[in-house]
């Protein structure tokens, strides 16, 4: 009996690391979105910042919804702000979600939100 119950610690003990962070652990701050260029040149810029307020380093993903002037979305994109790089706890990472999305005239509003957290 002590066997399985030491053989399922160790098996859970891993998702209850993983499990140490969650996506309201992060904040994204400071984002600005702006059209850059014009014509068929032109090239969508949504920055923000990427804080971890996680006891842990770790990393987050996060979607961008474009939206048309009804709220609809047009398109989401998801992106790793810091790659596979963790963050470390109360540090913050700069990010340009944009260059995911091919800009259209009917995008008026954006949303971002953190959907998935990972310690690389």
């Amino acid at each position: 009996m002590r066997t399985v119950l030491a053989a399922t610690l160790l098996l859970v003990a891993p998702i209850a690391a993983h499990a140490a962070c969650a996506a309201t652990d992060f904040a994204i701050q400071d984002v600005k979105v702006a059209a850059v260029g014009s014509g068929i040149a032109t090239r969508l810029s949504v920055k923000g910042k990427l804080v971890n307020n996680c006891a842990a380093p770790a990393a987050a993903q996060v979607r961008l919804d474009a939206k048309d002037g009804s709220g609809n979305v047009l398109v989401s994109k998801v992106g790793w702000p810091a790659g596979t790089t963790n963050i470390s706890p109360g540090q913050s990472v700069d990010f340009d979600m944009g260059r995911l999305l091919h800009y259209q005239t009917d995008m008026q509003s954006y949303s971002l939100s953190v959907v998935d957290v990972k310690a690389w």
